[in-house]
């Protein structure tokens, strides 16, 4: 499964889950909804779950909101979902296994997400973030 998008410049994951991500540019990714990561990204890996996320947002009827958590089912029904506060957002696993084009945007981490600048696009490549299931539950 790919999460992050073409262009990491930079990551760590520590001892205890966490990590961060960063990115060569601000950019948004179109799946059913279109997703925006900022330049940096952070969060904590738990079996199953990616929580307490920064820099990522979805849109939905014309709206951003933050993504706070992606998790899985384990075992897997063939489904994702994006916490989005209110609700959870589900997608099929499928759309990550091609990833799409990333369209660079013009927006700083403060202001979230901006209009493509340029008309810039990077391919977004499987990068995937994994942990033993046995050290996080």
């Amino acid at each position: 499964m790919g999460i992050f998008p073409k262009g990491v410049k930079e990551f760590n994951i520590d001892e205890d889950g966490k990590f961060w991500v960063h990115l060569d540019q601000a950019c948004n990714a179109k799946f059913e909804n279109e997703l925006h990561y900022d330049r940096n990204v952070s969060g904590s890996l738990i079996y199953g779950k990616i929580d307490a996320l920064t820099g990522l947002q979805a849109q939905d009827l014309f709206l951003w909101f933050p993504v706070m958590s992606i998790r899985v089912d384990v075992p897997t029904t063939g489904l994702i979902y994006f916490d989005v506060g209110a609700a959870y957002k589900q997608f099929s696993l499928s759309l990550f296994e091609t990833p799409p084009e990333c369209v660079a945007v013009g927006s700083d981490d403060s202001k979230g997400p901006g209009n493509p600048e340029f008309g810039c696009e990077v391919t977004w490549p499987r990068i995937v973030l994994t942990r033993n299931p046995t050290r996080f539950s």
